[in-house]
């Protein structure tokens, strides 16, 4: 409670600020909005706006497959970050990732996507933030703080949002300052030491001037016991650090950051308006929490330092919720002790300027310049015991990017509305890492030190023609051209060379560039004002490179982007007088030229080194992807709302190369295998009903459900990676008083404490090492809020 307490008290200001700041005047001014706009709203499906064509449209008219979700909602639904929003999003899966890729999200859209963290790779789902593009899974899982609306554009946006977003593209837009003198502050307390605290002002500086701050502060302990097994299991021949009965070495999965945004408004006239936009992230806690789930060693390497010997096998494999691991490779023969600080510190900050200028009727320009930057460091330990198999770190990720974007939207003739505009970034990362792999033979200790700078540039043009009032044709074209250049630094830990194979690897550089035309077509009609319906063909690409991870000169080989391009029919409904809402999509895509990390690669190791390692990436897959997905939104009777999805995706290879898999090598991938982190089926429901209590206020008891079928975390589909499908329940009840400005909710998450894994992973085919990261049990927390 000593560290919450710290927490609460460094972080108050972030709550107390609205009402340090407000004068009281604010209080009745939002009185009056807050009555406007947060009352029950009638029995209808609410309108919608979304800007993924460039302009505002409503979502119902918006000739794309996307999940819309307004703040207000994932309020309702007790969800805090980004990965939380997929669990109700169709075809949708976002996790955050475990220990060994440190803060980062492993994202996937209808089978397409990427979760491996470094910063050299591409994603395959593009994030953006008020249109600022996120280009690393670092840094990605975001919360969701002081948002107006999420959209998740799914299938191929190649034209719409740039290279990565060939799975889809997931937007988060910030609540813009309007100066009217309003805020809001709320704490939540709960589990485990629970202590989230949320706050924002609205200020108008100047009639044509105003300033939007909000602040996030979130602890709350970890729930994977780290054990010391000296102590647990005395007399086995291993140590102990502890002495019995508190052989409790840490809590891992802590929770631990606060962040902050502000966004200044200036808007002189109707025609221009300017958005600077900063924003700061710090995160430290414990390392994501993980258990054992398969331990036989079978390699070559000496993995038993201690004086008795002790096989690595399953008296490792601790529980549900705990670990053996002592973050410490003890010393072993030639090789001296390693040790990680099993701790996670991010750092990241932006800043952005948004020109928004109408130059004439019809006539608007865009300008966004950004500027992104982060530090993490991280480590983990992957055997999860007091064994010397292998230990990862620290790692060390240095990133920043600069990107602009210049877009000239505009509407001809009362027919044509087009944007055309163009889009570069610039990044540079520098991925430290020292590596304690006991497990090759012969064993590999060394520090890396890997500058990788890589550019891109795009233009692009967007057009849609109202052939009749009811028949819209839609067309898109974007082009890409990219580089990177990669060089790699082979030293121990003084600096010194390694010898042997790594004497050539030390500071060779491996280059690749590319490029990429992207297309959309799209035909709408309006089968009646309430209902539309659309057929489409679209196609993305996510980028390529050069192996990240070589392990001799020979392994320092370029890869080439992968290409989806997909079909999709779509119908968007309003029915019963606006009472459902009904929206269905089917697509099938091709998706060529896949990048997978290749298990063995001898024909690059080096000579007479049969099992040295291999994690190359390569173009050696090609799949057709089928699917289905559907959404409704009931409002049968005021202040009852009934949302609903369901999704389906039928992942098949059509051709897989040899050195990846195939019948020659069972050890790789397999026809009829699933892409990592994507179920077949699922599926979510939500029901709420707010009941007046008259000038008590109201009452709002909420549940919500969720499915996933059976996942993997790996591309090879084995046992040892397999995620068993699972159904979350979440409630919530809320109370607002009459006047609507206070409020106070109870919530569980996970309700009936299912224990279910969020991600799986196999170190290698010959270590015997697997492990899992499990979901957060059952947890409570109670809310206190309270608007001006």
């Amino acid at each position: 409670m000593k560290k919450a307490s710290s927490i609460l008290l460094k972080t108050s200001a972030l709550a107390a600020i609205a009402v340090a700041v407000a004068p009281s005047a604010w209080a009745q001014d939002a009185v009056a909005k807050d009555q406007a706009n947060d009352a029950p709203n009638e029995a209808k499906v609410e309108d919608i706006v979304v800007t993924a064509q460039f302009r505002r449209q409503n979502l119902q008219e918006t000739p794309i497959a996307i999940t819309a979700v307004s703040g207000a909602m994932m309020e309702a639904r007790s969800q805090v970050t980004i990965a939380d929003v997929a669990a109700q999003a169709p075809s949708v899966t976002l996790k955050p990732n475990s220990a060994n890729h440190g803060s980062s999200l492993a994202a996937n859209i209808r089978g397409v996507g990427q979760f491996d963290f470094h910063p050299a790779l591409e994603p395959g789902v593009g994030v953006y933030v008020d249109d600022v593009y996120y280009s690393t899974l670092t840094g990605s899982i975001l919360d969701l703080l002081d948002l107006d609306r999420v959209e998740i554009l799914r299938g191929p946006q190649g034209t719409l949002a740039g290279k990565n977003s060939i799975g889809g593209a997931i937007k988060l837009y910030s609540k813009r300052p309007t100066g009217d003198n309003s805020g809001y502050g709320s704490i939540t307390l709960g589990s485990r030491n629970r202590v989230d605290l949320r706050g924002a002002v609205d200020l108008g500086l100047a009639p044509d001037l105003s300033l939007r701050v909000t602040g996030v502060s979130r602890s709350q302990d970890g729930y994977i016991s780290r054990l010391d097994y000296g102590c647990v299991h005395p007399g086995q021949g291993i140590p102990a650090l502890r002495d019995a009965p508190d052989c409790l070495l840490s809590k891992q999965g802590e929770v631990g950051y606060w962040a902050t945004r502000g966004n200044l408004r200036y808007v002189p006239s109707s025609n221009l308006e300017i958005n600077i936009i900063g924003d700061y992230t710090h995160e430290k806690h414990e390392i994501a929490g993980g258990v054992l789930t398969y331990a036989k060693y079978t390699g070559a390497g000496d993995v038993n330092p201690f004086p008795t010997p002790i096989p690595y096998d399953s008296r490792f494999i601790c529980g549900r919720y705990c670990n053996y691991s002592s973050y410490v490779s003890p010393a072993d023969g030639a090789l001296g002790e390693s040790s990680i600080p099993g701790k996670l510190f991010y750092t990241g900050w932006g800043v952005s300027g948004q020109i928004e200028w109408k130059i004439a009727d019809g006539l608007r320009l865009v300008g966004i310049t950004a500027y992104r930057k982060y530090n993490e460091t991280f480590s983990n330990e992957d055997d999860l015991s007091p064994m010397a198999v292998t230990l990862g770190g620290p790692n060390n990720v240095d990133f920043h990017a600069w990107s602009n974007e210049l877009r000239l939207t505009g509407d001809a003739f009362g027919k044509l509305h087009y944007t055309i505009g163009g889009y570069m970034i610039d990044q540079r990362s520098f991925y430290v890492s020292r590596q304690d792999i006991r497990y090759a033979n012969p064993a590999l200790v060394f520090v890396s030190g890997d500058p990788v700078p890589a550019h891109s540039r795009a233009v692009f043009a967007h057009a849609a023609y109202d052939l009749t009032e009811s028949l819209i044709v839609t067309g898109g074209i974007r082009y890409t051209k990219e580089d990177k250049n990669y060089t790699f630094r082979r030293r121990d830990r003084y600096g010194n060379l390694l010898g042997g194979q790594y004497t050539a690897l030390d500071g060779k550089t491996g280059n690749y560039s590319g490029d990429n035309i992207d297309y959309r077509a799209n035909i709408a009609y309006k089968i009646t004002g309430n209902i539309n319906a659309y057929a489409q063909y679209s196609t993305g690409f996510k980028g390529g490179g050069v192996n990240p991870r070589p392990y001799s000169a020979s392994q320092v080989q370029s890869f080439n982007p992968e290409k989806l391009a997909t079909w999709e029919i779509g119908l968007k409904s309003d029915l019963f007088d606006r009472r459902v809402r009904l929206n269905l999509a089917a697509y099938t895509s091709r998706y060529k030229d896949i990048q997978l990390t290749l298990n063995s690669c001898p024909q690059f190791n080096p000579v007479g080194v049969a099992t040295f390692p291999c994690a190359m990436p390569a173009n050696v897959g090609t799949a057709r992807i089928r699917g289905f997905e559907a959404e409704t939104s009931v409002r049968l009777v005021e202040g009852m709302m009934f949302d609903a999805a369901l999704s389906h995706t039928d992942f098949r290879y059509t051709y897989i190369a040899p050195q990846a898999g195939g019948a020659t090598n069972p050890n790789g991938v397999q026809y009829g295998m699933m892409p990592p982190y994507t179920p077949r089926w699922k599926w979510s429901a939500g029901l709420q009903y707010e009941i007046s209590t008259g000038k008590i206020g109201s009452l709002t008891p909420r549940i919500d459900v969720a499915y996933q079928s059976t996942a993997w975390g790996a591309a090879v589909n084995s046992a040892r990676t397999e995620i068993a499908g699972y159904t979350l329940a979440n409630a919530r009840l809320t109370w607002r008083n009459h006047r609507r400005d206070l409020e106070a909710s109870f919530e569980v998450t996970n309700l009936f404490n299912k224990y279910y894994y969020l991600t799986t992973s196999e170190i290698s085919v010959t270590t015997g090492v697997a492990n899992a990261q499990p979901g957060r049990p059952r947890e409570w927390g109670v809310t206190l809020k309270k608007n001006f």
